[in-house]
């Protein structure tokens, strides 16, 4: 995976996945005081209380966002999500996303792990193959 960048209000920690992110801005539209693209850095986690930083983060569409209390560390593992089936939603004008555990295979045969939510393309303009990126929303 690649970078992660992390930011903190003492109380909990959100980490960033940029490579993830499609770009749907859902965070900004539910947390602008907390989520400022225009801005560095990007997430200011001083603005809000944690319950509304966590309930933002939980409503990622891509993962692109998640988050950790401090208190506990980022190892903390929700055993009810582990057990949880796996879902697809179809995204109006957007991406199919999976909620849940998937093993991914790739045309090459590299394999990769996906714990909580990845977003394919349906659109066929993603520079991110097989995963969204956003391109989509260009042609909208």
């Amino acid at each position: 995976m690649g970078k992660v960048k992390e930011y903190s209000n003492g109380e909990v920690t959100v980490l960033w996945k940029p490579e993830l992110c499609i770009h749907s801005a859902k965070c900004v539209h539910e947390l602008p005081e907390v989520f400022k693209p225009k801005e560095k850095p990007w997430v200011q986690t001083e603005h809000a209380k944690t319950d509304s930083i966590v309930a933002a983060v939980k409503g990622c569409p891509s993962g692109a966002l998640s988050y950790y209390m401090n208190e506990l560390g980022p190892s903390e593992i929700d055993e009810a999500k582990k057990n949880e089936i796996t879902k697809i939603e179809v995204m109006k004008n957007g991406p199919l996303m999976v909620l849940g555990a998937v093993t991914i295979t790739h045309d090459d045969g590299r394999e990769e792990q996906k714990q909580k939510r990845t977003a394919f393309c349906r659109c066929g303009q993603s520079v991110n193959q097989p995963f969204c990126d956003g391109s989509h929303n260009a042609s909208l």
